[in-house]
């Protein structure tokens, strides 16, 4: 069975070969190939490389465009902080729309022409002329809370979900259609399926989440579904009282952070959902052994049943020893769904 083979029909019927592995690798993935991580996230043609050169060491069953929050806000005008070898930083001290009477003037970004936005779909074309015939090619969008979070500075998104319901509802209107007009350019690319981050969501309990978030959330995943597209929804934090939520948003993959047990969650999202993650990507994975690294997620694969992919909580750390890396993709090899 093909990788990419494998990741679908995981989705579709949870009848494949073996375990579907999908970790997260960004900084690890860069550093693997030599470069820095600003070039990584500049250049789709260091990235796309670094990701195949990764996957192709450890056996990965996809590649991704997945980089940093910040290539949407960037192109919108955002002040973006640059680093060396760091993920670029959004300032929340001069969010764009710290003036929320801003947002009525905002102007939706063509994702062709924003050089950030055109550079992540060129990768998920890149990616799926020279890996996509055997892999999964991942593209990646920003969330409607994450995104807000973005714009607005997190902080005063947290006060206006209360203060100004209403300004949030506009804002996440326009992250929504922002972001399927975004993610449907990196499926016309080559993107199979693709990933949805919005880590702010795990900032908000289940009211706001179920009142604010998750219609927007459903909205976008329908969208990239009518585009031709699974999605993976990826919240980081502590998403427990929220789980049963993101398993009604209809995404295909529920991928987890640490924080969330798998059991919950599949209690939560019913047996049917596919699920990934949760191993503890810096105690386990990056400082554990390998030995810890095969029990995790033999204890994952226990909570999580069949329906499952291989997957730490969240990125794979820079520095995670290689065999730590092995040893996870020796479990998914060695271990069938049932």
């Amino acid at each position: 069975m093909l990788p990419r083979e494998r990741v679908m029909a995981m989705i579709a019927t949870g009848d494949c070969d073996r375990l579907p592995l999908m970790p997260i690798t960004m900084m690890f993935a860069s550093d693997l190939h030599g470069s820095k991580y600003r070039d990584y996230v500049t250049d789709h043609r260091v990235l796309a490389a670094a990701q195949i050169e990764t996957a192709g060491r450890f056996g990965f069953d996809y590649v991704s465009v997945i980089s940093d929050p910040a290539r949407e806000a960037s192109d919108l005008g955002a002040a973006i902080e640059w680093f060396e070898d760091q993920p670029p930083a959004i300032l929340e001290s001069q969010a764009l729309l710290r003036d929320k009477a801003k947002l009525s003037g905002l102007r939706l970004p063509d994702p062709a022409q924003g050089r950030r936005m055109s550079d992540r779909i060129a990768g998920a074309g890149l990616l799926k002329e020279r890996a996509g015939r055997d892999l999964i090619v991942e593209g990646w969008v920003e969330g409607p809370c994450a995104m807000a979070a973005d714009l607005r500075g997190v902080n005063a998104l947290m006060t206006d979900f209360l203060d100004d319901p209403a300004f949030v509802r506009d804002l996440f209107d326009f992250v929504v259609e922002m972001e399927t007009v975004f993610g449907r350019a990196q499926i016309a690319a080559g993107a199979d399926l693709v990933g949805i981050g919005d880590a702010a969501a795990s900032l908000v309990g289940p009211r706001l989440y179920d009142e604010f978030v998750l219609p927007y959330e459903k909205k976008l995943i329908e969208n990239l579904h009518a585009a031709g597209a699974f999605v993976r929804l990826h919240i980081c934090g502590r998403t427990r009282r929220i789980a049963r939520g993101m398993g009604r948003t209809g995404a295909d993959i529920i991928d987890l952070d640490y924080p969330t047990p798998l059991a919950d969650a599949r209690r939560e999202t019913g047996p049917e959902q596919v699920l990934l993650g949760n191993v503890d990507p810096v105690r386990v994975l990056q400082q554990g052994t390998a030995d810890d690294v095969a029990r995790a997620f033999a204890e994952c694969h226990q909570q999580a049943g069949a329906r499952y992919i291989v997957g730490a909580g969240c990125e794979i750390p820079r520095g995670t020893p290689y065999e730590n890396v092995t040893a996870m993709c020796e479990y998914a090899r060695s271990h069938a769904p049932f």
